[in-house]
């Protein structure tokens, strides 16, 4: 989301309501700039190979890494990045639940845990994620982004709307929120609060707009 400052928090926001689902490539270098248990020469060897579309590779270096020392949540962060890129979301959850285990305190790779599994197609695992995530940290707008979009898949719009509205509380601009609360309004029949999210969110992200609109039918 626009205000968000943390590498984890920007691949997040970045992986919209209905696109494809990856993790893309573009934030993957901002990742490894910050993850503090990775070198510079290596986080260089990962762009390389990410670089090339080689996230066999990267994961396993990350792997390899892991196996030499365990205790470092960043190599399983990677890791867990490598397997989402390449749609294995089990592998990616699966390490990214080891890196949260490592770090409780990291909301960010909680999210990501969250976003892998509800991609991995469980998205009542990945709202058990989130609700705990809220015990360590209520004020995380993609939490409550990614609890609305679990929502939706869920067929739950009127639920979804209050998590959209919660995340809009905590970060106004954050494009990818507005187009959710648009989708769960126009499910719930709130034809007027769909038009109006879609002026809110022209102003932000038009394309975007266009998008909610076309999908709603607000722009009729």
């Amino acid at each position: 989301m626009a205000a968000a400052c943390t590498p984890q928090a920007q691949l997040i926001a970045a992986v919209a309501p209905y696109l494809t689902g990856l993790f893309p490539y573009e934030t993957f270098g901002t990742v490894l700039s910050n993850l503090k248990g990775v070198s510079n020469e290596n986080q260089k060897r990962l762009d390389q190979m990410a670089a090339k579309g080689d996230w066999e590779g990267v994961a396993k270096f990350a792997e390899d890494n892991i196996a030499k020392e365990r205790r470092i949540a960043d190599w399983w962060v990677v890791a867990g990045l490598a397997y989402a890129q390449m749609g294995q979301f089990p592998k990616a959850s699966e390490r990214f639940a080891e890196a949260v285990r490592l770090d409780p305190s990291d909301m960010e790779t909680r999210n990501l845990l969250a976003l892998s599994q509800r991609l991995g197609g469980d998205p009542q695992r990945a709202l058990k994620t989130l609700n705990a995530g809220l015990q360590v940290n209520q004020e995380s707008p993609e939490t409550f982004y990614l609890i609305g979009e679990c929502f939706l898949d869920l067929k739950q719009p009127e639920r979804a709307a209050q998590a959209f509205e919660r995340a809009l509380s905590l970060e106004p601009n954050a494009a990818e929120a507005w187009y959710g609360l648009g989708i769960a309004y126009a499910q719930l029949g709130r034809s007027a609060e769909t038009r109006e999210t879609v002026s809110r969110l022209r102003a932000l992200d038009p394309a975007l707009a266009d998008r909610l609109a076309a999908a709603t039918g607000a722009g009729r």
